[in-house]
């Protein structure tokens, strides 16, 4: 459980290390941040609570797609996440300023974003611990529709992106970039990590076949 917990952990920090140094190239959030910009800027509250909202409501979206009742274990990840999310963000980045950087700069961040984003969702998932809704909802659909994590990652992207734009969230460079790369780094990366998994942890016995 131990080893479990610390590839589920040090998996959250890869993923918000992304998230952070895509927020921090400031070429557009990410599709899921462009979207709770926007909802904030037309119906107002914050960002984060349309966050919490949003990751609520995919409990019970995702209970229903599996047929399951609502998994409220995923309510852990949105704790975790959230101070993650902060750590980087308001302790190791806080003095990080890119607006007046070379775009050649900018850019290299933000694929360095992406690349990490999509390492960090696919070693926290190995566990098979309790994951963000958010995060739940591309394996379910996956699963459901007998889909690639590469293609259901996409197709969530681009719903999700085109929600943002029409409602005037800040959709950019960096919102394309991760509907475009962010799907297929995650199965490229999956199918990797999957196998060391269980590698620097023999004595763990139930296998499951990663998705392809």
């Amino acid at each position: 459980m131990i080893y479990r917990l610390s590839i589920y952990i040090f998996g959250m920090f890869v993923n918000f290390f992304g998230v952070a140094l895509i927020i921090n190239a400031t070429l557009g959030a990410g599709f899921w941040t462009a979207m709770f910009v926007g909802l904030s800027d037309r119906f107002g509250f914050t960002v984060g609570v349309w966050y919490a909202i949003a990751q609520l409501f995919f409990i019970f979206v995702n209970g229903w797609l599996m047929k399951k009742g609502p998994e409220l274990k995923a309510l852990l990840p949105l704790v975790l996440e959230s101070l993650i999310l902060d750590f980087w963000l308001e302790i190791v980045f806080k003095n990080l300023n890119m607006t007046a950087a070379p775009f050649a700069g900018q850019l290299v961040m933000l694929m360095s974003g992406v690349a990490f984003t999509a390492l960090g969702v696919s070693i926290y998932i190995l566990p098979q611990l309790p994951r963000a809704p958010v995060d739940q909802l591309f394996l379910v659909v996956a699963e459901k529709f007998n889909l690639s994590l590469r293609v259901s990652q996409t197709v969530i992207a681009i719903t999700t992106s085109s929600i943002a734009l029409l409602i005037g969230g800040p959709v950019g460079i960096g919102t394309l970039a991760g509907v475009l790369f962010l799907g297929t780094f995650i199965q490229f990366f999956y199918g990797h990590t999957y196998p060391l998994y269980y590698q620097l942890h023999p004595m763990y016995k139930e296998r499951l076949q990663p998705m392809v």
